[in-house]
């Protein structure tokens, strides 16, 4: 019996969600609640649209000449891991399509109870790359800012690092909240702790959302807060090293 998945969107040709040009599928559900979230639309695991894993993989495929040599699917969300058992099924078809698969998540899911864990130990084997969101280092403002604390995200940095699964690391710029140059050189100095990382990246805060909450009757938290400036961005930039990590999948 298939697996079915809820879908929120697709967009054909992604160029920033990993190498070369992405089919991007984002799914619905997530277990935070981030007070800079861009897709409050994706939150409740019931919206979007039923999907089994094989007939999105046939609509991805429909797009593959545009994708060269890096190219591939990415699945972002909502929180692709809070449906792991879509997401496994949906790698493995694509593995067996030679397609190169991404998952853009913030970890929330992550827990080595012996069910899920053995489901995400399976899912990494059909897995090239995962875009990783580090929301903030410290444990207390982490929960402040997306609702859950991050000790069990970080373990999931730690494991990836153990079976050497090649991450990308992106850090939201939020002045006032992660722009703080103490909490920026924590979170370099975790990463550096790593091996696995291949680029780091600053994503300044942006208000571009607003009109999604409205539409959906939702309190935006973050309407006073601007965006920050180039001198912050290039400070950000500059304490995580960014300039450092410059690979791809070849390395």
């Amino acid at each position: 019996m298939a697996t079915i998945g809820k879908v929120s969107k697709f967009e054909t040709f992604g160029s920033v969600d990993g190498p070369g040009v992405r089919f991007l599928i984002f799914l619905q559900g997530c277990p935070m609640r981030c007070l800079f979230c861009h897709n409050p639309e994706t939150w409740e695991g019931t919206g979007g649209e039923a999907w089994t894993a094989e007939d999105v993989l046939k609509k991805a495929l429909r797009y593959r000449e545009y994708w060269g040599e890096k190219g591939g699917i990415t699945v972002s969300g909502g929180e692709p891991l809070a449906q792991i058992d879509f997401l496994l099924e949906l790698f493995k078809r694509a593995k067996e399509e030679g397609v190169h698969t991404c998952i853009d998540t913030s970890g929330g899911p992550f827990n080595r109870s012996p069910a899920w864990f053995s489901k995400f130990e399976a899912l990494m084997q059909y897995t090239d790359l995962l875009l990783m969101d580090i929301k903030h280092i410290d444990a207390t403002e982490h929960k402040k800012l997306t609702g859950m604390s991050n000790e069990h995200i970080i373990d999931l940095f730690h494991y990836l690092d153990s079976i050497n699964k090649p991450i990308w690391i992106r850090h939201v710029l939020v002045p006032g909240i992660s722009d703080n140059d103490a909490y920026l050189a924590r979170t370099r100095d975790f990463i550096r702790t790593l091996h696995n990382v291949r680029r780091v990246e600053i994503l300044p805060y942006h208000a571009l959302a607003i009109s999604k909450y409205e539409n959906l009757g939702i309190p935006y938290p973050l309407k006073e807060t601007e965006m920050p400036s180039a001198e912050r961005i290039k400070n950000a930039n500059d304490i995580l090293e960014t300039a450092t990590y410059t690979g791809f999948l070849s390395d």
